[in-house]
């Protein structure tokens, strides 16, 4: 969903399609796996189960989370196979693992569901239970978002894209899940963030780059002022050094950075609509361990056809 967007189905298929525009270009030389966030979908489902007065009690958030999944995956797995015809997609629903004694589920941080003023999500936190914090110029729901761990379905992720498939997967960062007692998964009431979650996925199935794509045009420093400036190129440190707003860039921030820090590679936060200028170098914050990128060439030796995964183990 774009900024201002209502949450209807119609608007958010349309989105996709344009999505899916930019994103077919990459596919057309590269493998690639789409994840994608869910805040805004799986606050509108929380509210509807909230609502539902054939409940006994709301859905919980790992099963809303799977919800999204489904319905975000088959948008994005429709629109990418009418743009490249002929080439096999997969959408996963797939789980994230998290710990059961993370901090963050004393202390809600992650953003979900509708923007209100200050008075309505007051009074909505105490009619339904909810944390709220303010959002900007706004207030919204909030949320546990304890930090990802693992992929679970790493290897079926594997196998799809060595079949040549484009594979979307870790929707809204994936439904967290943690080791029961038994060592049993079981979902948890949280979201995980979606861009450290890309990170973990990447890393795990040796991504060669990692791209972060939103609706600003990268990390800009001096916001609001004469001083504003994009930042073309930087170093996992040059971007830790910078005071960024926790929920927002920030964790766009720190995706990027672990990647960055964990493989050596390159990664990047864009627009959406300049992915192949960000591969080219063109466009976007571009970030590797040395500041410096040339083009896909730094990404890796040019190979026929499609390109696998550097190991092929699982």
């Amino acid at each position: 969903m774009r900024r201002g967007d209502k949450p209807d189905a119609r608007t958010q298929i349309a989105n996709v399609k344009r999505a899916a525009k930019a994103l077919a270009a990459l596919a057309e030389e590269h493998e690639l796996i789409i994840t994608h966030g869910n805040g805004p979908q799986v606050g509108t489902l929380a509210l509807e189960s909230a609502n539902d007065e054939r409940l006994s009690e709301p859905y919980p958030f790992d099963t809303l989370g799977a919800e999204t999944q489904g319905m975000i995956g088959y948008w994005l797995l429709q629109a990418m196979q009418n743009a490249l015809p002929g080439r096999h997609v997969a959408s996963l629903i797939s789980q994230t693992l998290v710990l059961s004694g993370d901090p963050a589920f004393n202390n809600p941080t992650k953003f979900v569901g509708e923007v209100y003023d200050e008075a309505t999500a007051r009074a909505l936190a105490a009619e339904r239970g909810w944390t709220v914090k303010p959002d900007g110029a706004h207030w919204r729901r909030v949320v546990a978002s304890p930090k990802p761990q693992r992929f679970i379905e790493t290897r079926m992720a594997r196998i799809l894209l060595q079949a040549g498939a484009v594979v979307v997967c870790s929707g809204g960062g994936g439904v967290p899940v943690i080791r029961n007692a038994k060592g049993k998964l079981e979902g948890v009431e949280a979201v995980v963030d979606k861009d450290l979650t890309a990170a973990v996925l990447a890393e795990h199935l040796e991504a060669d780059a990692l791209l972060i794509l939103t609706d600003v045009d990268g990390v800009r420093t001096g916001y609001g002022t004469p001083q504003e400036r994009r930042i073309d190129r930087a170093t996992p440190a040059s971007l830790r050094a910078l005071d960024l707003p926790a929920g927002s860039m920030g964790p766009k921030v720190e995706a990027v950075c672990r990647f960055v820090e964990l493989t050596g590679d390159m990664a990047a936060i864009g627009r959406l609509e300049d992915t192949t200028e960000i591969i080219d170098g063109t466009a976007g914050t571009i970030v590797t361990a040395g500041g410096d990128y040339g083009g896909p060439e730094d990404i890796r030796p040019p190979m026929p056809g499609l390109m696998f995964p550097r190991h092929q183990q699982f």
